[in-house]
């Protein structure tokens, strides 16, 4: 391993139960999705660019396919509304940006880059934040873009069921990851050449979720996270319970003051901490040396990691 390429990327697209009866041509059309998404992240590294540019392209690209939750593509709140969220952060100098609850930012993850490089604070929420992005550059769009008719029949099943469902409720059970309990957020981690390391998750929250509720996605530590002194890390499932043990952190925290390896880290708040809080889910974290962890502790996470100079490789089962 110590002869790889250090600059790698990886990527998530949410973790849940595995569907029994996926076509072959839907299996296949996921994990071409995330291969596409994992060539243009390591083009950016291969070029010479930065962890921070490569997830940026990872999540970008993620935010415009609609079979992932963020972005187009995101589901619906009780009201029939979107409200998305994001954050990013850069391991080399622990600047941050995140936004939340935005309803016609095309692309959250961009405008979290805008915060992060172009404003005094970390965290900006609802119109503030869609102004701020906008008079950042961000393209703003119609509500109807993010609209996807799949996303809009779960909402109605859900509201039938006076349910919140963690992602999809609809039974669309051709999805690889059975939508009645898929986890949805995307993320990415990556460390460059130089051995920086940063993360990216993006979401559209929880099916008929409450109007205003934010999950652990644009909150630094608890969905997302990056320190190059320890790890980048990126995380995927019920929001709450990574909130309340601050997930991504606590993956530093288990480094930097246990000692522990990036992998036992990860393992440790996957399938220690989180079940404490009747937390299910995932995370995909890099540190300095390249090293990946993925672990999930549902039974299936769609997943891949691609280095420099190497074939990306994807999952979604165990």
């Amino acid at each position: 391993m110590s002869h790889a390429p250090r600059a790698v990327i990886a990527i998530h697209g949410g973790a849940g139960t595995i569907s029994r009866d996926t076509s072959p041509e839907e299996l296949k059309a996921y994990h071409e999705a995330l291969a596409d998404v994992l060539r243009a992240a390591q083009a950016v590294l291969a070029a010479g660019g930065s962890a921070l540019d490569a997830v940026t392209e990872a999540v970008r690209h993620l935010e415009d396919c609609p079979r992932f939750n963020a972005g187009r593509g995101a589901v619906f709140t009780h009201e029939g509304t979107h409200e998305l969220d994001a954050a990013i952060m850069d391991g080399a100098t622990l600047d941050a940006g995140a936004i939340a609850c935005v309803h016609r930012v095309r692309n959250p993850i961009l405008a979290a880059r805008s915060v992060l490089e172009r404003s005094a604070h970390v965290l900006l929420v609802g119109e503030g934040a869609e102004a701020f992005a906008a008079a950042n550059g961000a393209q703003l769009v119609e509500p109807e873009y993010f609209f996807t008719e799949a996303r809009y029949a779960q909402l109605q099943r859900a509201l039938a069921d006076a349910a919140v469902a963690l992602d999809h409720d609809m039974p669309l059970r051709k999805e690889p990851i059975d939508p009645d309990s898929k986890f949805g957020t995307v993320g990415a981690v990556a460390c460059d050449m130089h051995g920086h390391v940063a993360a990216a998750t993006s979401t559209g929250g929880m099916t008929n979720k409450a109007v205003g509720r934010v999950g652990d996605s644009p909150l630094i530590g608890a969905g997302c996270y990056a320190n190059d002194a320890t790890a980048a890390v990126s995380a995927t499932g019920t929001g709450e319970a990574f909130i309340r043990a601050v997930a991504c952190y606590e993956v530093s925290a288990l480094m930097a003051y246990a000692g522990l390896s990036l992998n036992d880290a990860a393992e440790r708040v996957i399938r220690e901490r989180l079940p404490r809080v009747n937390g299910r889910g995932g995370l995909i974290a890099v540190d300095a040396q390249g090293n990946v962890a993925l672990p999930f502790n549902t039974e299936g996470m769609y997943r891949g990691v691609a280095r420099v100079g190497e074939t990306p490789v994807t999952a979604i089962h165990e």
